[in-house]
């Protein structure tokens, strides 16, 4: 007799559609509103425009090296006519990041203080990180149906696990004098919290988003499938009508973008701390 998880886990998609069904309506809607309004706010100004911004942020928080990288890097996905795309794939990733970060971020803090919740995470963890990405577009179509909300949904599934990480080892490695310092003198849990903790832990959680935003990259460009649209969809079309000279710049534009964020994340922490930068 085989096992077939199907015979499990479609019963338990009707019953969650059945009886939550208003709940994945109203996660949806946020959704949709979160990043269109995203997608609105990157498209809205001239390319140029935004070029022009970026590189200065990028000046601002790194260097002028990672500005004149990403001045490049956009102007590609400007000149090969996928602009659009380039920026809807970034608005599903920066939604992604955002959320995904906002549940990890406690929960890493959470399992590095309280040995039980770190030891009950572990395994999940490591499950969640050997599991193929292809497979949370599964569940997460059964449950929202095709569309770019399964697609943020799987994303962030998938960026949670290194952001988590990376935050409980942060916090794991802080050293114990500053903490013993921070509360000899009286401060609150608040303060130690937001002026100790925090900056010390910095390099690693910026390696942590680092390490979420490229995997959240590569998720959302699969997700291209299950019709998220952005620069998947792009690569998708190309193939299925075997345009090659589609394919061949959509994918070209997805090295871009991946090059742009990572080299943005990346100068960011050689600044702030490069000493521990690998």
């Amino acid at each position: 007799m085989n096992f077939s998880p199907g015979a499990f886990l479609a019963p338990a998609v009707d019953w969650l559609n059945a009886n939550f069904h208003g709940l994945f309506v109203v996660i949806s809607k946020v959704i949709e509103t979160v990043l269109g309004a995203v997608e609105s706010l990157l498209l809205a100004p001239h390319p140029y425009v935004l070029i022009g911004l970026v590189v200065i942020a990028a000046v601002v928080f790194a260097n002028k090296k990672v500005a004149a990288y990403a001045a490049v890097m956009l102007a590609f996905c400007l000149f090969s006519g996928l602009w659009s795309a380039s920026m809807q794939t970034i608005a599903l990733v920066a939604v992604a990041v955002l959320i995904s970060v906002a549940i990890a971020f406690p929960l890493g803090v959470l399992a590095a203080r309280v040995k039980r919740v770190d030891a009950a995470l572990l395994p999940v963890l490591n499950i969640m990180q050997t599991v193929p990405p292809w497979v949370y577009l599964i569940p997460a179509v059964m449950l929202f149906s095709l569309g770019r909300v399964p697609a943020i949904i799987a994303t962030i599934v998938y960026g949670i696990p290194p952001m988590l990480r990376l935050t409980t080892l942060a916090f794991k490695q802080l050293p114990k004098d500053l903490l013993e310092l921070g509360q000899a003198s009286g401060a609150s849990p608040r303060d130690i919290l937001f002026k100790i903790e925090l900056p010390t832990a910095a390099p690693t959680l910026l390696v942590g988003l680092n390490q979420c935003i490229l995997l959240s990259l590569a998720m959302v460009v699969l997700a291209g499938l299950v019709g998220a649209g952005g620069l998947g969809a792009e690569v998708t079309r190309g193939l299925t009508r075997m345009e090659m000279g589609l394919g061949l710049r959509a994918g070209l534009a997805i090295v871009a973008v991946a090059l742009l964020l990572d080299r943005l994340s990346r100068g960011a922490l050689q600044r702030h701390s490069p000493r521990r930068l690998v």
